[in-house]
């Protein structure tokens, strides 16, 4: 962000076209779109508007508003990972909030990525359409080796892209000890038109995905995944499930439930939820109603037995809210 800063101000008494492309990335984290920025420069090349005048525009703007949110919740994450813990493992944060005007990005993103515990080879699934600060959140971690998978190709600085069907990577066995998966697990092998990408329709496709992740994941490694949850919705290009048809399905695939939070969104804003509440929720125009955060992890003797340990040990710290 410094930097971002930095190149702005440098811009600040230069070509008018510089200002308004420094603008746009240092405010919404993004390139302007070609109309905005061609009715941009003709208004300040006629002076119907100032620099500062497109820079209240830009901050006062609905999309600076999830900007901010997200931003957020990415000092939120480094936070939680910056603090001394008293026991081994990542940090855990529960009972997140986030504004009822935000989608379950603003849930989901600082959940996961604040449970980054140093791993070296790490990836994501789903990057090339994902959130450009969720992004970046990811090459924060300074992992030694963060790839991306997908049917299309992105170019992210400091990430390695691998382009490809997640039921089907062109990756060796036990590559990967921590995989993100935020909100793509319901879209796989369904209709990706949306996205303007092919791939095999499968009904189980997200079984199939889990399956996958599995084998490329360490003996020890850990799965990070939130999907959208409440009452049963095939939208045709995602699935949504109840928490207990979702658990059932990561079990099928090999998986064991280390950890999981349900959220709902209700006027106040998001919260964590009820199993009932989460069973309840409605996909709408506005995106989740709920949604489920899970870590995962290759079910093992060996992982059962630590679990029950920990249990044991810790009656009082919450684990599980489909339970």
């Amino acid at each position: 962000m410094q930097g971002e800063v930095q190149a702005w101000l440098a811009t600040a008494s230069g070509p008018d076209h510089e200002f308004v492309d420094r603008s746009w990335q240092l405010v919404l984290r993004r390139s302007p779109d070609s109309e905005a920025r061609a009715a941009a420069l003709a208004k300040l090349a006629d002076g119907t508007l100032s620099r500062a005048g497109l820079l209240r525009q830009l901050v006062t703007s609905d999309e600076f508003d999830r900007v901010e949110v997200l931003d957020e919740a990415l000092s939120f994450a480094a936070g939680e990972r910056s603090k001394p813990r008293e026991v081994r493992g990542p940090a855990r944060p529960r009972e997140l909030r986030a504004p009822a005007s935000s989608d379950e990005r603003a849930i989901e993103i600082p959940w996961c990525l604040a449970r980054y515990d140093g791993e070296s080879r790490v990836l994501d699934v789903g990057y090339a359409f994902a959130e450009p600060a969720y992004l970046s959140g990811l090459v924060a971690l300074g992992a030694d080796d963060l790839a991306g998978a997908d049917l299309s190709r992105a170019d992210v600085p400091g990430l390695r892209p691998i382009v490809g069907d997640v039921r089907g990577l062109p990756a060796d066995d036990h590559a990967f000890e921590l995989i993100f998966c935020i909100s793509t697990l319901e879209h796989i092998g369904r209709d990706n038109e949306v996205y303007d990408v092919a791939a095999p329709r499968e009904e189980e496709g997200d079984e199939s995905a889990l399956r996958e992740l599995h084998r490329v994941l360490t003996r020890n490694g850990r799965l990070l995944v939130s999907v959208p949850t409440g009452e049963r919705d095939d939208q045709g290009w995602q699935v949504q499930r109840t928490p207990e048809d979702w658990v059932a399905v990561f079990e099928r695939a090999g998986f064991l439930v280390f950890e999981d939070e349900l959220y709902v969104r209700d006027p106040a804003g998001w919260r964590t939820a009820t199993l009932a509440e989460a069973r309840a929720a409605r996909y709408g125009d506005n995106g989740a109603g709920a949604v489920l955060l899970a870590e995962l992890r290759p079910a093992r003797m060996a992982e059962r037995l630590r679990l029950a340990v920990r249990d044991a040990r810790h009656r009082d710290a919450p684990r599980r809210s489909t339970q």
